[in-house]
């Protein structure tokens, strides 16, 4: 219905003078202890949750033999839309750690190190996942570690186990009641928590007001004094500590910088410094898929012709932003990172990952630095609305279910109506053969 009323045409109504007063808001004012306040409550919120809550109502989940050919899981992870698996180890019956887009990373910089296209290419057709690690050993990368924590386990924990490991996700692994073997349940991500506090937690979420800069979220521009001469040296970085790289940067060499900072993305900035666009690892894994081992002596410009049409674009923010605002994004949409950003066109001042933002939530910073924490009755004041049970998540085919799952909570409409988003992260077939 579009209609409208004007001063002019508007029903003229009399109306008797009222002696009540009207409510004051129910939201309280915004100071840093309803912020401390609203960081404490999802801190408590979360020791009473478990990973099994973050379930989506249905899930499947990829898991790759450590036997499986490089290039065919490539395949798998791209046509299944994710960018890591669980790997199992069909002979022994156990976890055999993670495939991740750091271990393509490895094998490019191996190839490029200590071989030649046409071996890569050869070699790849047949090279296997349970490779990868010797890889490491050759290249002096340290292995990463098997991580993994029980379906059960807190979500405060899981996400204290994420920061310490610097991981960007945690494998649920439960065992077999019956044959005790070890059974891949899922993966919990960084983007999966976060999106779980931002829907489950939401009344807290509007009271994280303060902005992003002010609570140290993000990595920000701090460039080196320049000399007293003037002169610049040539390694000179004007946005130190973030790598950066242009149109006419080469491929590989930002694969270096994936490799040597462990960082999944790089802005892409012109001579003035204004952000043109985002090269991301998973633009790597699609050129290494179709065998395309030169094109990573092509420059960025000429390699972004060859990216995905369904890169969702460089999600930006300001330093002035809050970190509500940023929850209430994540729970919107699929957000890995933030580029921010200053001034009318866009010049680079930071970057923001969801590990960036986990840290603050849950780990090293503590509540209100210079105040103390407020009480637990202070939290209770505004108690976090409980999720809707759900049912069991459905086991991996061909293993033996490991025992009911303890009471978990579904996601709210919101989330179940994103099935296909979830999916991405957690999606379940049976060990590839």
């Amino acid at each position: 219905m579009n209609a409208n009323l004007s001063p002019s045409n508007s029903p003229k109504v009399r109306r008797k003078g009222s002696v009540r007063r009207r409510a004051a808001s129910h939201l309280p004012p915004f100071t840093q202890g309803s912020h401390d306040a609203a960081l404490y409550a999802i801190r408590h919120y979360l020791k009473g949750r478990t990973s099994y809550d973050t379930f989506p109502v249905s899930f499947r989940l990829i898991v790759l033999d450590s036997k499986l050919e490089v290039k065919k899981a490539l395949q798998c992870l791209l046509l299944n839309g994710v960018v890591s698996a669980p790997l199992w180890n069909s002979e022994k019956s156990c976890f055999a750690g993670m495939l991740t887009v750091s271990d393509i990373i490895h094998l490019i910089q191996y190839y490029y190190k200590c071989s030649s296209y046409d071996a890569a290419a050869a070699d790849v057709e047949t090279f296997r996942l349970e490779s990868l690690r010797d890889i490491e050993r050759t290249l002096g990368v340290d292995p990463p570690p098997l991580l993994r924590e029980h379906p059960s386990a807190s979500l405060y924990d899981a996400s204290k186990r994420l920061i310490q490991t610097h991981a960007r996700r945690l494998p649920l692994l439960d065992n077999d009641t019956e044959t005790g073997h070890e059974v891949i349940v899922s993966i919990l991500t960084q983007y999966r928590l976060l999106k779980f506090v931002s829907i489950n937690c939401s009344k807290e979420i509007q009271q994280l007001h303060l902005p992003l800069r002010k609570l140290g979220i993000g990595t920000y521009v701090n460039p080196p004094p320049i000399p007293p001469d003037g002169e610049k040296p040539g390694d000179y970085n004007p946005f130190h500590p973030i790598a950066t790289a242009t149109m006419d940067t080469m491929v590989f060499d930002v694969v270096h910088m994936f490799s040597e900072r462990g960082i999944s993305a790089v802005p892409i900035v012109d001579e003035e410094g204004i952000v043109v666009n985002l090269y991301e690892t998973v633009d790597v894994i699609t050129l290494v898929r179709l065998g395309a081992y030169q094109s990573l002596d092509l420059t960025i410009s000429e390699a972004l012709y060859q990216r995905s049409p369904d890169f969702p674009g460089v999600v930006i923010c300001t330093a002035s932003d809050s970190l509500g605002t940023l929850m209430q994004l994540i729970k919107k949409r699929r957000v890995h990172r933030l580029v921010v950003v200053e001034g009318e066109k866009g010049r680079l001042l930071g970057i923001i990952t969801l590990s960036d933002v986990l840290r603050y939530l849950i780990g090293d910073v503590a509540i209100g630095e210079s105040q103390r924490e407020p009480s637990i009755h202070t939290a209770e004041a505004a108690p976090t609305p409980e999720p809707a049970p759900l049912e069991p998540p459905p086991a991996v085919e061909g293993d033996t279910a490991a025992g009911p799952a303890p009471e978990a909570s579904a996601p709210p409409p919101e989330e179940a109506s994103e099935k296909k988003e979830e999916a991405e992260e957690a999606q379940a077939t049976s060990p590839a053969e």
